[in-house]
C-alpha cells in the first residue's frame, strides 16, 4: 500500500493551493493530489470558452506548478475514505494511507429532479469537466434559438458569450432581475439593461414550468403558459457541494449540505480537512451557514488549511466569508461586497445607505472615461461597513476588493475617509471626488444628521 504524508483529494483551485501551500509550509513532508480529470479548467473562466477564448485549452490550470514544487499527482477516482485506519480506495483497487486528508472536492451542478424533460438530449448543465465542456461546444454550433435557465453570474455570462456568436440567446430568471440573489435592485436593474441592450432576451420573474420535447428538447415551457422555443438549454440553476464521499466516510455535514469545518479548516474527523466548495461557509457579518462558492474564498480556505495541516498557529484562522463578487458585460462591470442593503435589513440591521456616482479617470474628458458608483451599506450607530456594491468600468472589481478588505478589517467610513490613495489620472477617479470616498462622505453626514 502506498503511504503519503498529505493526501488532497481534489485538484481544482483549492487542492492546488492548499498542497502548494502545505508544501511551502512543511517540505519536508510528503504531498500528493488526486483528481478525477486528465486536465483542470479555471472554474471562473469556463463561461468564456463559449465565445472570448478560442477553445477549453485556453482555460486550464496548467499542472508545472505542482511538478516543481514537488508535488505527487494521481489521476483517478477516490471512492472510499476509511478514517479509522487512515486510507483511501480508488476506483481501480489501489490503497493510499495519509497522515493527513484534504477534502477538496468541490461542487456540481444542480439538475433539479423536479424538472420533466431534463434528461432530454440538448439540455445540458455547465460543471467543471473539461471533455463535457467541449463536446458540449460541438453540439451547440449549430443551434440556434438557446434557452438558458438562471441569471445568476454562470447564466448571465454564458448567454452573454453565446450571443456574441450570434446566437438567439433567452435567460429565465424565476427572481424578479437577473443577478438579484446577489447584487441589490438598482444594480440588477442596470445589469439587466445592459443584457437586454447587448441583445439577449431577458425573461424575468417567472420560473419554468417543465422542458418539452420527443427525445430532444424543443421547447422550455413557462410557469405562466407561455413556451419559448428552444434548441438547446442550458441549465444554470447553481451548484450543491459534492459530499457524497465524505457522507459515506460518517464525516459530518451541515443543514445545507456542506462539510462542517472550524476556523482552521478542520472536519469533525481527526487530522481530515475540508476546503472550497464543499466545505461550510459563514457569513462574516452574520456568522450564519451561508452557501457562497467562490474560487477567492476556496484559495483563502487553501492557504489556511495548508499552513495548518500540522501545527496550528492561532493567527491564521479563517473568521468568516465575505461575499465578494463580480462580472462584466462589454465594457460595463459590476461587483458587490459584504452583506447587501436587502439582506441586511432583512436580518435587522440598522443601517444607512450612501451612493454616490463619479468618474474612473480624471480630467472626465480623458479617451476611456467611465461612469463609477459606488454603493456602501453601513451600520448605523457604529458606521462600520457592513457591504457595499459598484457599477462602472472593469476596475469596478479592485474597488470591490477594497471595500472587501474594508469589511474584513471592521473599517468605519470614518476609516475611509482618512484612506490614503494615490490618483493616477489615466487609471483612477479624481482625488477631490473619488467615488468610494464621497460615497463614505455621503454616509457619515447621515448617521450624524440620524444622531
Amino acid at each position: 500500500m502506498k503511504k503519503t504524508d498529505v493526501l488532497v483529494i481534489g485538484g481544482s483551485a483549492a487542492g492546488i493551493v492548499t498542497a502548494l501551500t502545505g508544501k511551502n509550509q512543511y517540505p519536508e513532508k510528503d504531498f500528493l493530489v488526486i483528481r478525477k480529470e486528465k486536465e483542470v479548467v479555471v472554474p471562473c473562466g469556463i463561461p468564456y470558452i463559449f465565445g472570448t477564448l478560442e477553445s477549453s485549452s485556453q482555460n486550464v490550470i496548467p499542472d508545472v506548478g505542482l511538478e516543481k514544487a514537488g508535488i505527487n499527482l494521481i489521476i483517478g477516482e477516490v471512492i472510499e475514505i476509511d478514517p479509522e485506519n487512515k486510507t483511501c480506495l480508488l476506483a481501480d483497487g489501489e490503497k493510499i494511507g495519509y497522515e493527513k486528508l484534504v477534502l477538496a472536492i468541490g461542487s456540481i451542478p444542480v439538475k433539479p429532479n423536479w424538472l420533466n424533460g431534463k434528461d432530454l438530449d440538448n439540455v445540458f448543465i455547465v460543471p467543471k469537466d473539461k471533455e463535457y465542456l467541449d463536446r458540449m461546444i460541438r453540439k451547440l454550433q449549430d443551434k440556434q434559438k438557446i434557452v438558458v435557465i438562471g441569471g445568476g453570474f454562470i447564466g448571465v455570462e454564458i448567454s452573454d458569450e453565446l450571443k456574441k456568436q450570434g446566437k438567439d440567446v433567452t435567460v429565465v430568471e424565476i427572481l424578479p432581475h437577473i443577478l438579484g440573489a446577489v447584487f441589490d435592485k438598482e444594480l440588477a436593474t442596470k445589469a439587466e439593461e445592459i443584457l437586454i441592450d447587448r441583445g439577449v432576451k431577458v425573461e424575468a420573474g417567472v420560473g419554468i414550468q417543465e422542458l418539452c420535447g420527443n427525445g430532444k428538447v424543443t421547447s422550455v415551457k413557462l410557469q405562466d403558459g407561455r413556451e419559448l422555443e428552444a434548441d438547446a438549454v442550458i441549465l444554470s440553476m447553481g451548484y450543491k457541494p459534492n459530499v457524497d464521499l465524505a457522507e459515506k466516510a460518517g464525516i459530518k455535514t451541515n443543514e445545507l449540505g456542506f462539510i462542517v469545518a472550524d476556523q482552521f479548516l478542520r472536519t469533525h474527523t481527526p487530522d481530515i480537512f475540508a476546503v472550497g466548495d464543499c466545505a461550510e461557509k459563514r457569513d462574516f457579518i452574520t456568522n450564519k451557514p451561508i452557501g457562497a462558492m467562490l474560487a477567492s474564498t476556496a484559495c483563502a480556505e487553501a492557504r489556511v488549511t495548508g499552513m495548518n495541516l500540522f501545527i496550528l498557529e492561532t493567527v491564521r484562522t479563517f473568521s468568516g466569508t465575505i461575499s465578494n463578487f463580480a462580472t462584466a458585460l462589454g465594457d460595463h462591470s459590476f461587483g458587490v461586497a459584504g452583506i447587501t442593503e436587502d439582506n441586511a435589513r432583512a436580518e435587522g440591521f440598522d443601517i444607512i445607505t450612501a451612493l454616490f456616482e463619479g468618474v474612473d479617470h480624471h480630467p472626465g474628458k480623458l479617451p476611456g472615461t467611465h461612469k463609477q458608483t459606488v454603493k456602501l451599506v453601513v451600520a448605523k450607530d457604529s458606521g462600520l461597513i457592513l457591504g457595499g456594491s459598484v457599477f462602472g468600468s472593469h476596475s469596478a472589481g479592485e474597488i470591490v476588493n477594497v471595500i472587501g478588505l474594508a469589511i474584513q478589517n471592521k473599517m468605519t467610513v470614518s476609516s475611509l475617509l482618512t484612506m490614503q490613495i494615490g490618483t493616477p489620472p489615466l487609471l483612477t477617479a479624481p482625488p477631490t471626488a473619488y467615488p468610494l470616498i464621497k460615497a463614505a462622505e455621503l454616509a457619515l453626514k447621515k448617521t450624524h444628521s440620524n444622531a
